[in-house]
Order: C-alpha cells, then sequence, then structure tokens
C-alpha cells in the first residue's frame, strides 16, 4: 500500500544466551503508516526494542519480512543498506551517544556530514534544528556542559536535522521533565505529520500517550494489541 511507510510481517528473533535461547519477537506483525506517530509501548524485556532495531536494520531477524518505504533491508548489500539508513531514518537512542569531543552543532550535524554536506552547511543547518528543539544559545556546548534533558533534545535534533523518512525514538523523554517533555513531543508530533515521513516510538512514559496516532501494545514477544491512542493531554 503506498501510505505504508514500515511493514512487518510475522517477525521473529531469538537469542543465543549461551545457556539458553531467548525469543524476543515471536510472529509480529506490524504496519506504520505515513504521517503516523506509533507508540510501541509495554513491560522491560517485551521485544520493543529488538523490534525497532529491525525496523531501523540494525539488527536482522531471524525469519519473516520487513520493508521498509518498499525496500527489504535484509536482502540488500552492505554499503546500500548504510546509504538506506544514513538518508532514510533518524535515531533518538535512550543514551544518547553523543561523541562527548563534540559540541552540541558537530553533534547535530554528524548525519549530514555523512551524507556528503560541507562541513561549514552542515554546521548552520545543525544550529537551525538546535534553535527548534530550543538549544540555539547552547550549540558550543560540549554534551558534558549540558544536563541529561538538553543531551536529549541534542540527540533529538540529529536525529531530525537530514529530514529522513522515519524517525525511531526510544524513550525520548525519560530524561525531561513533564513540561520538556510536552514541548518534545509537540516537536516531533509536527514533524511526524508529513505525507513523506512516520515515526516510531517506543515508551513507557504514559504522560505522552495522547501524543500518537495509534499505540502498540507488546508483551512477551507478540504485539497484543493496536488501538488509538487516549486523546487526553
Amino acid at each position: 500500500m503506498m501510505n505504508v511507510a514500515v511493514r512487518c510481517e510475522n517477525l521473529t528473533k531469538t537469542y543465543d544466551t549461551g545457556e539458553q535461547k531467548v525469543t524476543a519477537l515471536n510472529n509480529v506483525n506490524l504496519e506504520i503508516r505515513l504521517a503516523e506517530l506509533m507508540m510501541l509501548v509495554g513491560p522491560s524485556g517485551c521485544g520493543k526494542t529488538t523490534l525497532i532495531s529491525i525496523i531501523a536494520g540494525i539488527l536482522n531477524q531471524d525469519t519473516g519480512l520487513c520493508e521498509l518505504f518498499g525496500e527489504n533491508l535484509l536482502t540488500m548489500k552492505s554499503a546500500d543498506k548504510l546509504r538506506f539508513r544514513a538518508t532514510k531514518i533518524g535515531f533518538v537512542f535512550q543514551a544518547f551517544n553523543l561523541l562527548p569531543a563534540l559540541n552540541a552543532a558537530e553533534n547535530v550535524a554528524v548525519p549530514l556530514i555523512i551524507n556528503g554536506v560541507k562541513r561549514e552547511v552542515a554546521q548552520r543547518r545543525a544550529i537551525d534544528v538546535l534553535e527548534r528543539v530550543g538549544l540555539g544559545e547552547r550549540w558550543k556546548s560540549l554534551p558534558a556542559q549540558l544536563s541529561g534533558g538538553q543531551q536529549q533534545r541534542v540527540a533529538i535534533a540529529r536525529a531530525l536535522v537530514h529530514s529522513p523518512n522515519l524517525i525511531v525514538c526510544d524513550e525520548p523523554t525519560s530524561a525531561l521533565d513533564h513540561k520538556s517533555g510536552h514541548n518534545v513531543m509537540n516537536l516531533l508530533k509536527e514533524v511526524a505529520v508529513d505525507d513523506n515521513r512516520a515515526l516510531v516510538i517506543v515508551t513507557h512514559d504514559a504522560r505522552i500517550f495522547s501524543f500518537a496516532d495509534r499505540i502498540a501494545e507488546m508483551d512477551d514477544g507478540h504485539i497484543i494489541s493496536i488501538s488509538d491512542s487516549p486523546k487526553t493531554a
């Protein structure tokens, strides 16, 4: 279907811990639509992070199909897969993954530089996006000089800077207070409402459920329900 950004069919993933095999995903089926903000919720260890890692091309599934914009990352050559991820996908990791020796603007500019944008142009664009997340005045600051919430906003700016078609977020509001979390979600929601973009968020934060278009609840490696979100702020 033309309006489907991500299509997962019968995905399975098992980890071999040495002592036993752990099934992280068990025949998972999911579609994420363009112009949609989808949330994945459920208890720790239920498979949420494994699922988004497969969707983002970080992990390979054992069996099943995962297509992004009609493309099967599992069958791509390594170079093509890296190029696809660099242009089509933005990541917001729970641990931020900022480079400590780079200032905020330099961290945000990394996806652009990887994609061949000149450093001066990349930095200007990075500062513009930092302005959007409320950190324009801190663009010269190193990660160690920023609070956890500020580092999270730098990570979100880095995910947005190259205008990806899919944005994947792992607990984007976990380090933020209520007001900052809502400000970030308003920004992400604004970004997601685009005919050529989709957003998937893993979260335990019930304060932000109302920002979702749909919520997929996971447990024990399965998606047990998909519902419209409660539209209460």
